[in-house]
């Protein structure tokens, strides 16, 4: 029975293992070493992965050249069962490459995720502000999948605050004021709106939403109208209303979002809090009462999840520990994985951690989740643990993090096409091969999220090989098949083989569950930690501190918490001109106390790396360009980078100063790249002292390059 005697379309991701030219075959072996023999079909064509705002990039003409040994591809085709022996023939129809050669991942380079929290900001400030002033009074919680307002006048406050988190990370990244404005307006609008502040009980907690009514008036919606949550408080409710101002704090400084963090803490505390030695968060809490005993919470009643207890660290506690570096939320994020390593895992009975408990962390299955794993609440724990061990190491929290690391891809991944599914039974039933899928096989965006952050945060830290492979595969199936590049942001759902699913609640751009937050956080982290720790490569990022705002006058820059001593400051502006009054261990800056506006771009360099390149400005057709260090010819791509950026000046002056070595592969560079600008083109030194000026003269570029004294 259940003979598979039909076509069907699907996908398969896997590594090139050889390609027959006679017979236009391939075979190509999937992520756990199963291999397949592929034909090209006579139609078929193949293009390179794009991100967005990019134009296709057609590679029809080169695809047989390019199916090397141990390249990594996409095949979208038609299985056809009338094969040898049963087996069934597979025809590709479509490649999706990652890159241009073998090796090369595209969403590896050092700007690929700048650019898509780029495009993603622009996204949502199109879609919820059009071209006018930045008005959150016209922000709706549901968009269409082109990013049109639906009818519906509700603005919950966690999808506000999970946009805002989004606009100030792409502020951190980009340096667009633009999105700094949005997040700001977005920070105040919630203090404004949805905040209610306990003055007599020194917290405040954040109304589920507001509706706007046909005559602009507004309809506070204090408890939850969620599914599960209904006519609760959820505690994750309550974390998420603070993500966004947080980010914000970390590059404002501003005090009365600072104040509003802090009550709400005193709310987890006070109110959330299991006191006794049982200790945890409860998940729930009576809107009237605020007490997680309460009756009216029915099966919600002395709850906790990994949402109550977990989501701390991810959506403000870290952040807010990377701006004040204040003892008690190292403290408080401490306490909450030390829980975590405590009560989640529950290898003896299943390969999923364990994320639903009673007040006494007894197992609960009675919820809509009952025995089932949330394949990303999984990963999000195993990310998480690497981040927290990089600032409290315990072998606890990395032995828990590396066991997740090794079990799930083959619990929770998809290894014949590539990215993480959904929910999961946590048990098989005897007879049983597969944990079977609960609703779907249809994959979320914040699902590979999760994947794509835990393998490339867990590489960066710990070094194995295996997870890189891991993340480069979880990276590759999100940006082939996620990215709506004809109308911008990201798909919530795709099918199992990657094409969109857009019906029901999962066709939009916005709703309840889906705002500017989970993709924003997947390019602000992975931006991190592949430039930072992945391939050793500087990133800028940008602060605008208030005057008077952080309160001992300093600006920790730190941009995640990445491994002891592993990156440091290399450079910083002040408002365009070069700032030396920081610390580049402590990665942290001393502010002036004379400065009405301040706008830092910060240079993260990782520890190893001696040599930076910047593009000063460019004016009357001249760019200037300053470069410290040692230019080695590792270092050389830098340096090109900054040329590039210049394109179609007629002369350029390097800034030599801060230089201390030059390489005969920079010279001969410079050599060729005068000659291909033209007889024309300028190029002054200026600084150069020592061994640099040596080299210079000794290559007798002296002769094409005008040599100035400091």
């Amino acid at each position: 029975m259940n003979k598979i005697d039909f076509t069907f379309s699907d996908l398969i991701a896997g590594y090139v293992t050889q390609f027959d030219k006679t017979k236009d075959t391939f075979s190509l072996k999937t992520s756990d070493n199963r291999e397949f023999l592929v034909q090209l079909a006579p139609t078929a064509f193949g293009e390179l992965v794009r991100n967005l705002g990019e134009a296709y990039r057609d590679a029809t003409a080169q695809m047989r050249e390019m199916l090397v040994p141990g390249r990594f591809v996409f095949a979208y085709g038609i299985f056809y069962p009338d094969g040898e022996n049963g087996d069934c023939a597979f025809a590709a129809n479509h490649l999706v490459f990652l890159g241009r050669s073998e090796n090369e991942y595209l969403f590896e380079t050092q700007n690929w995720w700048i650019k898509q929290v780029r495009q993603l900001a622009d996204f949502y400030l199109e879609a919820e502000f059009g071209d006018g002033e930045i008005d959150y009074s016209e922000y709706r919680t549901n968009l269409t999948i082109a990013g049109d307002k639906q009818k519906s006048g509700r603005q919950e406050t966690d999808t506000i605050s999970r946009l805002v988190y989004g606009f100030a990370s792409a502020y951190l990244l980009t340096g667009e004021d633009r999105f700094l404005e949005a997040a700001e307006k977005g920070t105040k609008y919630l203090r404004e709106h949805m905040r209610f502040r306990d003055e007599s009980e020194g917290i405040c907690y954040w109304y589920h939403a507001v509706d706007i009514k046909a005559d602009g008036s507004e309809q506070k919606i204090f408890a939850s109208e969620f599914g599960d949550d209904y006519d609760a408080i959820p505690c994750y409710e309550q974390i998420y209303a603070l993500a966004g101002p947080t980010q914000t704090y970390r590059i404002t400084g501003d005090r009365l979002i600072k104040d509003d963090i802090k009550a709400t803490v005193n709310l987890f505390h006070r109110f959330f809090k299991d006191k006794s030695e049982k200790g945890g968060y409860y998940s729930h809490i009576d809107p009237i009462t605020l007490s997680p005993y309460s009756e009216s919470l029915g099966r919600n009643r002395a709850k906790k999840n990994w949402n109550s207890v977990g989501d701390h660290a991810p959506a403000y506690l870290i952040n807010l520990w990377l701006a004040t570096g204040e003892p008690e939320y190292a403290d408080f994020l401490e306490y909450t994985f030390d829980t975590i390593a405590a009560h989640f895992p529950d290898y003896d009975a299943s390969p999923f951690v364990q994320e639903k408990f009673n007040d006494d962390w007894s197992k609960d299955y009675h919820t809509v989740q009952q025995n089932r794993a949330i394949v990303g609440h999984n990963l999000k724990i195993a990310w998480n643990l690497t981040r927290m061990h990089s600032l409290n190491a315990k072998e606890t929290y990395k032995n828990f993090a590396e066991k997740i690391g090794h079990v799930i891809p083959g619990v929770g991944c998809d290894r014949q096409r590539g990215g993480w599914y959904d929910m999961e039974e946590r048990v098989l039933a005897p007879g049983q091969k597969f944990y079977r899928l609960v609703w779907h096989d249809r994959k979320a965006w914040w699902q590979q999220e999760q994947g794509i952050l835990a393998y490339y945060i867990m590489a960066g830290v710990y070094q194995d090989p295996d997870f890189i492979r891991f993340a480069r595969e979880g990276a590759a199936f999100y940006n082939a098949w996620f990215l709506d590049t004809e109308s911008g942001g990201v798909y919530f759902n795709v099918l199992a083989n990657g094409q969109p699913y857009a019906l029901g609640t999962e066709r939009g751009k916005g709703s309840h569950s889906m705002a500017g937050y989970h993709s924003f956080e997947l390019c602000y982290l992975a931006a991190i930690y592949i430039n930072l720790l992945i391939n050793q490569e500087p990133m800028d990022f940008y602060f605008k501190p208030m005057p008077g705002g952080f309160p001992d006058n300093i600006l920790r820059v730190q941009p995640d918490i990445l491994p002891p001593g592993s990156i440091r400051i290399g450079e910083v502006w002040l408002n365009g001109h070069k700032y030396t009054n920081f610390d580049p261990e402590a990665l942290t800056i001393e502010l002036p106390t004379d400065r009405n506006e301040m706008k830092f771009r910060v240079r993260i360099v990782p520890a190893g790396v001696d040599f930076d390149a910047d593009l000063i400005e460019v004016s009357d057709g001249v760019a200037k360009i300053d470069l410290a260090g040692s230019l080695e010819p590792s270092m050389l791509k830098y340096f090109k980078e900054e040329l590039e950026k210049a394109h179609g000046v007629k002369g350029v002056i390097l800034y030599m100063q801060n230089l201390k070595s030059i390489s005969d592969e920079a010279l001969r560079y410079l050599a060729f790249y005068k000659q291909k600008a033209g007889s024309d083109f300028s190029i002054a030194v200026l600084g150069a002292e020592g061994s640099v000026k040596a080299a210079i003269e000794q290559s007798e570029l002296n002769e094409e390059i005008s040599l100035l004294a400091q």
